[in-house]
């Protein structure tokens, strides 16, 4: 879907340990991290991405609803949060903008 719109992926993990591994080693300019990771909090590893000299922009994404995360997508440092059933191209580039 992303690659079909101008968007690059270049990369993918699959736990919060490969996540760190894979934005360190790629260095993306926008993250897109699921919440719920087999191995931890995509909250925590947002905010451990976020510490970052130069972070890149985190979107954080789940089947569920923002608002069941309450103020936690907040101090994430993450950019924002889209909801799995409204994830497209143009969600994201609404929520990045067009600087990136």
């Amino acid at each position: 879907m992303l690659d079909g719109a101008g968007f690059e992926v270049v990369g993918e993990a699959e736990d919060a340990a490969g996540a760190i591994e894979e934005a360190w080693k790629l260095r993306p300019q926008v993250v897109l991290l699921d919440v719920q990771l087999p191995d931890g909090s995509g909250f925590d590893v947002a905010r451990s991405l976020a510490s970052w000299r130069d972070p890149p922009v985190v979107i954080l994404i789940s089947s569920r609803d923002a608002s069941d995360y309450g103020r936690r997508i907040e101090g994430s440092g993450a950019l924002g949060f889209i909801w799995k059933g409204e994830l497209s191209a143009a969600t994201l580039r609404a929520l990045i903008g067009t600087n990136r």
